[in-house]
């Protein structure tokens, strides 16, 4: 079962093509690594595919729903983790969790709020109750992470999920994103090629707003040329 189906999606800004008929589905419990370089088109797919912008053309589904036609059912069905997650500084973290487990309707808001610090690294780390203004870069990463996962929602998407993170925090991200295989489908963007050859099964490569390759991670890197090789070649016109 395909939980998101993406058919012919455009976004124009007057003259400029940011993304250009895209299209491609994700499998239930498939883990896609959604790769290009800088204004390729990447942040505004996800965008589009989370309800925050409208496109030029096309179509998008997740779980069945409509993007555009039941927004509020696809945005239940989503946890959006953008490239500057929304926090509010002013809030501890536990404060920030509740407020968005509420938005987002989770029961059972304190236990699943205890599981997202423990799956993050929030909880033994002891922040949950310190001010987001006073964090470093990272621990606001797992923040941002950790609203994402609350309420278990079956599709993740994810921008630049290691961003800020030293390496040993981007290794357990990196198992944390592992782990949500066959559970959730999870669109992972990122700049960092060994990031995707860990964690994904399958890879879209997209440049100037067009997908140039879409396939398995073993058929992509599988010959002589390694993925950084082929991701360079796709790229580079």
């Amino acid at each position: 079962m395909a939980m998101i189906e993406v058919k012919n999606l455009t976004k124009r800004y007057r003259d400029r093509v940011a993304i250009d008929s895209l299209e491609f589905a994700v499998g239930e419990g498939e883990i896609l690594g959604f790769l290009g370089p800088n204004g390729a088109g990447k942040s505004t797919a996800m965008k589009i595919l989370t309800g925050f912008l409208p496109p030029s053309e096309g179509s998008a589904r997740v779980a069945g729903f409509d993007v555009f036609e039941q927004p509020l059912e696809v945005k239940r069905r989503i946890g959006y983790l953008p490239e500057n997650p929304p926090l509010y500084p002013e809030m501890t973290v536990r404060a920030y969790l509740k407020f968005v487990g509420r938005l987002k309707g989770v029961k059972d808001l304190g236990q699943d709020i205890e599981r997202v610090a423990r799956a993050t690294g929030l909880f033994e780390a002891g922040v949950l109750d310190r001010l987001i203004l006073n964090l470093s870069k990272g621990f606001r990463q797992r923040v941002g992470l950790a609203q994402a996962l609350l309420g278990s929602p079956p599709v993740l998407i994810l921008d630049e999920p290691t961003e800020g993170l030293d390496p040993r925090q981007r290794a357990e991200v990196l198992g944390l994103i592992r782990r949500l295989r066959g559970k959730h489908t999870v669109i992972l963007s990122t700049h960092i090629l060994p990031e995707v050859k860990e964690t994904c099964e399958k890879v879209l490569i997209i440049h100037r707003g067009k997908i140039v390759a879409h396939d398995a991670i073993g058929k992509l890197s599988g010959g002589e040329a390694g993925l950084e090789d082929v991701f360079i070649k796709l790229t580079a016109a």
